[in-house]
């Protein structure tokens, strides 16, 4: 992701409030570098959803949008899940894509690289390139932390779409202002915000048919301990 590097500014203060407003998601704010989640609480493979659905909530973001941007940026399959997840510590350099095992992995790949100087580096769930964006994040720790680096790409969304006003202008330039790589790109993100949908609407479906399975059951059980029995 390359988008505009004149915004970086505003958007760290921004990024700053919303983390601190958002409940559920921030990091702790005590210092950098912080976990957003306990990786042996959390599945790694669901850490950017939880923080993309609270973002995008907070900043008014299409539904999904940002979720798709993120499998876009950093998805890849979940064989036990058996689907795209977006992964937390994904690193694009040098025209290919790496997916480090951890966190702490993946902060040493990325100093590596700095080291033999590469420098358009990507990183984390929603892919911030470090090179254009040098002061969305003070330290690693903070670029890859979920939280932090949704917030900063969502924030980035946002004032796309005031300047450009358009959710599609703003899907393009958040990759590129160049209209060759930008348009695919966009392209592909409306084919994955699409998918995004109808999957949130089959989570939906099951969740209902769930509760009511269960509502059924537990009256069911209700009226069997009463000697009743039910009638529809």
């Amino acid at each position: 992701m390359f988008a505009e590097r004149d915004m970086r500014h505003p958007l760290r203060r921004a990024v700053l409030a919303l983390l601190l407003a958002v409940a559920g998601v921030g990091t702790a704010m005590a210092g950098p570098g912080t976990a957003t989640r306990d990786d042996d609480r959390v599945s790694t493979s669901s850490l950017c959803a939880e923080v993309v659905r609270q973002v995008e909530g907070r900043l008014g973001i299409p539904a999904q949008l940002l979720s798709a941007i993120s499998l876009a940026e950093s998805g890849r399959w979940d064989a036990v899940r058996r689907t795209n997840v977006s992964w937390p510590w994904t690193i694009y350099a040098e025209g290919r894509p790496h997916y480090p095992a951890n966190k702490k992995a993946a902060i040493a790949e990325v100093r590596s690289m700095l080291a033999r100087g590469v420098r358009n580096i990507d990183v984390g769930c929603l892919q911030v390139n470090l090179f254009y964006h040098p002061d969305a994040f003070e330290s690693l720790e903070e670029a890859f932390d979920p939280a932090i680096n949704t917030a900063y790409a969502g924030e980035l969304l946002f004032q796309l779409q005031i300047t450009h006003r358009s959710w599609s202008r703003a899907i393009a330039f958040y990759h590129s202002s160049t209209r060759k790589f930008a348009i695919p790109y966009m392209r592909r993100v409306k084919k994955l915000w699409l998918i995004e949908h109808r999957r949130y609407a089959a989570e939906l479906r099951d969740a209902r048919i769930e509760a009511l399975r269960l509502k059924k059951a537990e009256r069911d059980a209700t009226l069997a301990g009463s000697g009743q029995t039910a009638t529809f």
